[in-house]
């Protein structure tokens, strides 16, 4: 008698904790996934950019874009994480290699962390690094899977990723480093955006200009692999120089902004 009802003690019990994790795992998102300041941007008819006013928290973060360039899309998808469009949120082979290092050292040493995971790390600012932290990112990555798209996830990421400096997200890197819409970068210019968000560090003038060459040629030679660029875009690509100076926002109304 007293076997089975601390048998159905212990059932009730795991019933509750089950419910309990469904619950949360239902409103673990957080709402709104960012919340943080945009700058703002005035545009003439045509979508040209006109004049920008630096965000309250002193970055150039410009407002989220409903779609992205295909050119910054290869780009990141082949640095980052090339099976973004085929993983639930979490890619199970990099992932538990780097689940063993970690837990092996104590801390994080190697990452493993899909865009949809880079994406929920940078929604959740001044988090630690540790292990616990990292399954946190794992739950919240399949949740946010479920909650939105592929494409807007990639664009949370491209709208919220840092770029070095004060500058924040792919349009205010475009404009920043090369003085023009992200949809006018050539493949050399694009990618190097596209491996500073994994260290902004690099674009500094004067600075690790010969790593940045290095991940940037890398990254080439990879879309070229694959099959996105040829040989002969791969090879004008190297020839661009990097970014040196940061450019000025357009100010031509500075009455109106």
């Amino acid at each position: 008698m007293l076997g089975r009802f601390l048998n159905r003690k212990r059932k009730l019990a795991l019933g509750a904790i089950a419910i309990g994790l469904m619950v949360w795992f239902a409103v673990c998102l957080p709402e709104p996934l960012f919340n943080t300041p945009t700058s703002t941007i005035l545009e003439d008819k045509d979508g040209h950019l006109m004049a920008g006013r630096i965000a309250t928290d002193g970055q150039w973060r410009f407002p989220m874009t409903d779609s992205l360039p295909e050119k910054f899309v290869q780009s990141i998808i082949h640095f980052e994480d090339e099976y973004f469009y085929q993983h639930p949120g979490i890619n199970p082979v990099s992932f538990g290699r780097a689940f063993k290092q970690n837990i092996k050292a104590k801390r994080v040493v190697s990452g493993g962390s899909t865009l949809s995971m880079q994406t929920i790390r940078l929604a959740r600012r001044g988090k630690s690094r540790s292990v616990w932290e990292k399954l946190i990112e794992v739950v919240l990555a399949l949740r946010l899977e479920l909650r939105f798209s592929k494409d807007e996830i990639l664009n949370y990421y491209a709208a919220n990723a840092p770029f070095g400096g004060n500058v924040v997200g792919l349009d205010a890197a475009a404009w920043r480093y090369y003085g023009r819409d992200a949809t006018q970068l050539s493949w050399g210019e694009m990618a190097v955006l596209a491996v500073l968000p994994n260290q902004p560090s690099l674009v500094y003038p004067g600075k690790n200009s010969d790593q940045l060459l290095k991940k940037r040629n890398r990254l080439l030679d990879k879309l070229q692999h694959k099959g996105i660029i040829d040989s002969f875009t791969c090879e004008l690509a190297k020839e661009e120089p990097l970014p040196g100076s940061p450019h000025r926002i357009p100010g031509i109304t500075p009455h109106l902004i």
